[in-house]
């Protein structure tokens, strides 16, 4: 039988099963070998060994909490060299040991395949039928002190540590960590055939790329040199999509590079070209790169983030585009405030998940918001007033937590979490055809979910609750129900967890109207 190695003389043999065809020990495990090795051999010809971004939490290393010298892998798949699936289940902790290695020194963290024979049996009758009825799978998290081999072992992070090291961290710069820091940078990657996007959002990155061709195409008809360069590297990022393989593994870094040449642009402009850089509209374009580099510097690889990248460029294009037309000189103050009565969207709420304290009254990207309702979770009285309830539940508690935000604000708050089911709930004091923002403050700690929206019965949109947060774990995650769906001064909502067994929080829930 092969062992799925390409050498001479070897061929696959599958079992050709026939009656009559008496079958022992050895053909049952030829025949589960020859699949097996099948598997490997396409692993090995069709895909680069690595991790499979996609499933889990990606194989991420972590710092843990604790401010100790141990780390968090997430669970994830990777393949190695050799062709094996290298799936790890569960959240993995391990813990270093200063004491174990000459310091200074670079260790890694490496994942490896491994098969264990389970399930032993032995029949009495026969003391010679006896053996193990299962070969378990696994992949198991190992330090090593050597450079992985990746013929044998799939690297997920190294870190230097030095001398009287106490503490390990996240990297403050994922592209330039420093000692005692998690170095996520030579972490091979797996192939993939094709983009993993989907394909409404393949043509929506698409539309935002050509908007910006065209938008810089202007400025190098106007001379300013470095507008060649966005062009280039928006050739380039359309040239890839054409390809289908952009998709969240890269895209962020495409995007670095034309926002980079963006901010180069804006450094010319200001020096060299004064008729544009005075008029409004480029001040509101440099102010867009600004928040476009804000969104890059996060470095969150979903899905959420990527609508926001390119809700934000689409309208950096559109100001930078007006800032050279001709029409962009005549526009007065009154048709400029017009303007800025812009149709409401979740992307302008993407700042309000770290506020620790919303306001009665917020400027939201042109659009002012005004605080309708609120419901203060375990208030009785306000839980009564809105008809609040959890319905249909697998489990329920009740929570008292007292977290940070990211500016480092520690807020004590009460709230619930359930898993499966439905909460419920009634907004009121709203104005008819006007767009509603709900936005719920959540431990952060618990991410990776999605939940459905019902207004009256209809659905109404989901709400992607990606990543985690084990350091600021307070969020106020945003969803908006759009103004057709408000059709009275109260609202009924119904708040589903549409992903399976995952713990969904609330402590207080604030209602937003624009005026």
């Amino acid at each position: 039988m092969s062992n799925g190695n390409d050498n001479s003389g070897q061929r696959f043999k599958r079992i050709n099963y026939f009656k009559g065809f008496l079958m022992t020990e050895d053909d049952m495990n030829e025949a589960e070998a020859y699949h097996i090795d099948k598997r490997k051999l396409q692993n090995r010809v069709l895909h680069a060994p690595g991790v499979a971004m996609g499933h889990g939490g990606d194989l991420r290393v972590l710092a843990r909490a604790r401010g100790d010298l141990s780390v968090e892998v997430q669970p994830g798949f990777a393949i190695d060299a050799a062709g094996n699936e290298l799936v790890l289940w569960e959240p993995t902790i391990r813990n270093i040991s200063a004491d174990e290695f000459r310091l200074p020194q670079t260790i890694y963290l490496v994942l490896r395949f491994r098969e264990e024979l389970t399930d032993f049996v032995a029949y009495k009758e026969n003391v010679d039928f006896k053996g193990h009825k299962r070969v378990e799978e696994s992949a198991v998290v190992e330090i090593s002190q050597t450079e992985p081999n990746i013929s044998r072992e799939v690297e997920l992070a190294r870190i230097y540590l030095e001398k009287g090291v106490t503490r390990i961290r996240d990297a403050r710069d994922p592209k330039d960590p420093r000692a005692n820091e998690i170095d996520l940078r030579f972490r091979p990657q797996a192939g993939v055939a094709g983009s993993l996007l989907a394909p409404s959002m393949r043509l929506r990155m698409d539309s935002v790329l050509w908007d910006l061709h065209n938008t810089f195409l202007e400025y190098t008809r106007r001379s300013v040199v470095s507008a060649m360069q966005v062009l280039h590297n928006t050739s380039t990022a359309l040239m890839l999509s054409s390809t289908n393989t952009v998709d969240l593994r890269n895209v962020f870094n495409i995007f670095y590079l034309i926002v980079e040449a963006q901010g180069e642009t804006c450094l010319e402009v200001d020096v060299n070209h004064q008729t544009i850089a005075q008029k409004d509209e480029f001040a509101d374009y440099k102010r867009h790169v600004e928040i476009l580099r804000g969104l890059l510097a996060e470095r969150k690889l979903t899905l959420e983030a990527l609508t926001n990248l390119l809700a934000y460029q689409a309208k950096a294009s559109e100001v930078a585009l007006q800032a050279v037309s001709g029409e962009a000189a005549k526009v007065k103050a009154p048709k400029k405030k017009k303007k800025e009565k812009k149709v409401a969207s979740i992307g302008d709420w993407e700042s309000m998940k770290t506020v620790p304290e919303p306001q009665p009254s917020m400027e939201l990207d042109g659009v002012s918001w005004m605080l309708v309702d609120q419901i203060d979770i375990l208030d009785k009285q306000s839980e009564k007033k809105h008809d609040f309830a959890i319905k249909d539940y697998k489990d329920r508690y009740r929570s008292r937590q007292k977290l940070k935000y990211p500016d480092g604000t520690v807020i004590e708050s009460t709230g619930y979490a359930h898993v499966g089911g439905h909460a419920e709930y009634t907004i009121q004091n709203l104005t008819p055809g006007r767009p509603v923002v709900i936005l719920r403050r959540m431990d952060y700690v618990y991410g990776d979910y999605e939940i459905e929206y019902l207004a009256n019965g209809k659905s109404v949109g989901f709400a992607t609750c990606t990543g985690t947060d084990r350091i600021h774990r307070w969020r106020n995650w945003p969803v908006l129900i759009d103004a057709e769906h408000v059709t009275d001064s109260t609202l009924t909502i119904k708040q589903v967890a549409s992903s399976a067994d995952r713990d969904v929080n609330m402590f207080h829930l604030w209602f937003y109207q624009p005026k």
